[in-house]
C-alpha cells in the first residue's frame, strides 16, 4: 500500500514556480517616463516615441504618427486617420506591453 501511495504521489504534477516578475499596470506618468525619447523593439519592427508627440514606427518602411498619454493610457494616431486609439500599459523588467480594449496585446522591449 505504501508503494502504491508513493507511486501516486510521484505521478502528480508538481506546482511550477515562475521566476518571471508579474506584469505591473502603469500610470500616465509612468507611461510618459517609459516612452519619451525611447525606442521599443517588437518582433519585426521598432518604434521611437519623441517628446514632441511624434512617433516613428518602422517595419521595413517608416510610418510617422502621433502619441500622447490620456487618463493612464497610451494613445496613438496614424494619419491620414484622425482617430486616436488608446491602450492600457503594463511593464515587466525592460519590457512593456500595450493592452487594447478587446484584449489584444503587443509587447515591446527597450532597444536603446
Amino acid at each position: 500500500m505504501r508503494a502504491f501511495l508513493l507511486a501516486v504521489l510521484l505521478a502528480l504534477p508538481l506546482p511550477v514556480h515562475s521566476e518571471e516578475a508579474p506584469w505591473l499596470p502603469m500610470s500616465g506618468a509612468e507611461i510618459t517616463a517609459a516612452l519619451t525619447e525611447r525606442m521599443l523593439r517588437y518582433s519585426t519592427s521598432t518604434q521611437v516615441f519623441y517628446a514632441s508627440g511624434r512617433t516613428l514606427y518602422d517595419a521595413g518602411r517608416p510610418s510617422w504618427g502621433y502619441w500622447r498619454v490620456e487618463a493612464d493610457q497610451y494613445c496613438s494616431q496614424w494619419p491620414p486617420s484622425d482617430l486616436w486609439a488608446c491602450y492600457k500599459m503594463d511593464r515587466r523588467d525592460d519590457t512593456v506591453r500595450f493592452v487594447g480594449d478587446s484584449g489584444d496585446i503587443t509587447e515591446g522591449a527597450y532597444a536603446d
